[in-house]
C-alpha cells in the first residue's frame, strides 16, 4: 500500500469507535449514520487486510491488529493538532517541548538538563509541567509530554512501553543556616543526634538512603518537617526550620539560594535523575539531544 492510499477518514472512523465501543455512539459523536461508519470501516479493515474490531456482548473490542492500528491512529492525529497549533501560531517558530518534572526534581538540577534546549542549534519552546510521577507518566503515555524527568527511573509496567536513561548523579551532604550550622557543624555526623531534620518523604529513593546511613551510625535526629517537594523542603530550610539534605554539587547555589552551608556528606548516599521516554516513531529531537548527555555513574556537576 502506497502512503497516499490510506483513506484518514475511515482512519477517523475507527478511531471514534474504538474510543466508544459502539458504532452507535460513534456515529452519534460524528453526526453521521451507523450504517456510513459501519460500511467505511469494513473498508478500512480490507484496505488493511485485518480484522481491526471484534463484537464482544453488545460492544466492540479491539483485537491485537487493531490495538496497533489505534496506536498508530493516535500519533496521526496527535501530530495533526500539533501541525494546526504550530500553524495558528505564526511568531511562534521554536518547535513545543514538553517536558513533566517530579516535585523531587531540585529545580537547579532541572535546569541543567534542559538549558541546552532552548538554545541553538534546536531552540525549541519549553513547556515544563510539574506533578507527580503517575500522573506524569500518564501523561507521557499519551503524547501530551515528551519527557519525564525524575528522581528514579521508569517502573515496569507491562501496558507501558517506557525507557529510562540514566542522566546525572552525585553525592548528596545536609545543610543549615546560619544558626543551625553554628551549633551542629562540629562534631558531625554525631552532633546529628536529636537534631531538626527535614527530609524527603518515604517514598522518595533518597529517603530510604538517608534513613539507612543514619541507621548504619546510630543516630536519632528528630524529623521536624517531610516534603515531596524538593523546593518547599529547601524553603523550610533556609528559615531555619531543620537541617536538610541537597546535591554535594549545588554547594555553592545552595549558600546564594537559600543562605545554607554544608554541614558535612552523606558518604555513600547518592541522588541521581533519569529521562523517561515512551516509544516514538519519529522521536523529538530534544529528547534525542538529552539522551545523549547521559552521564551514566558520574558526578552531576550544577551551576559552574
Amino acid at each position: 500500500m502506497t502512503p497516499h492510499a490510506l483513506n484518514f477518514r475511515h482512519l477517523l472512523y475507527f478511531w471514534a469507535v474504538a474510543k466508544d465501543g459502539s458504532i452507535v455512539r460513534a456515529a452519534q459523536r460524528l453526526g453521521l449514520s451507523s450504517q456510513t461508519i459501519s460500511t467505511q470501516l469494513g473498508l478500512l479493515e480490507r484496505q488493511l487486510g485485518q480484522v481491526l474490531l471484534a463484537p464482544q456482548g453488545r460492544s466492540l473490542e479491539l483485537t491485537d491488529s487493531g490495538r496497533t492500528a489505534l496506536a498508530y491512529a493516535e500519533e496521526i492525529f496527535l501530530l495533526g493538532d500539533k501541525l494546526v497549533t504550530a500553524l495558528s501560531e505564526p511568531q511562534a517558530t521554536r518547535a513545543r517541548f514538553a517536558v513533566g518534572i517530579t516535585d523531587a526534581v531540585p529545580k537547579l538540577v532541572a535546569f541543567e538538563i534542559l538549558r541546552g534546549v532552548i538554545a541553538p542549534p534546536l531552540s525549541v519552546r519549553l513547556e515544563c509541567i510539574e506533578g507527580d510521577l503517575d500522573k506524569l507518566l500518564a501523561e507521557l503515555a499519551l503524547n501530551h509530554i515528551d519527557l519525564v524527568i525524575a528522581d528514579r527511573p521508569a517502573p515496569q509496567r507491562a501496558n507501558l512501553k517506557l525507557h529510562s536513561h540514566l542522566l546525572l548523579a552525585g553525592g548528596v551532604d545536609l545543610f543549615a543556616a546560619e544558626a543551625l550550622h553554628r551549633h551542629y557543624a562540629p562534631g558531625f555526623p554525631g552532633s546529628l543526634d536529636g537534631a531538626p531534620l527535614l527530609l524527603p518523604t518515604r517514598d522518595v529513593p533518597l529517603r530510604g538512603a538517608i534513613d539507612a546511613w543514619l541507621d548504619a551510625r546510630e543516630l536519632r535526629p528528630c524529623v521536624v518537617g517531610e516534603f515531596s517537594d524538593s523546593a518547599l523542603l529547601k524553603t523550610f530550610g533556609r528559615a531555619g526550620a531543620g537541617i536538610f539534605p541537597a546535591p554535594s554539587a549545588l554547594r555553592r547555589l545552595i549558600a546564594e539560594q537559600y543562605a545554607a552551608d554544608a554541614l558535612g556528606t552523606l558518604d555513600g548516599v547518592r541522588e541521581t535523575w533519569h529521562a523517561i521516554t515512551a516509544h516514538r516513531r519519529l522521536p523529538h529531537p530534544a529528547v534525542l539531544a538529552i539522551e545523549a548527555m547521559a552521564t551514566g555513574p558520574g558526578d552531576v556537576s550544577v551551576g559552574d
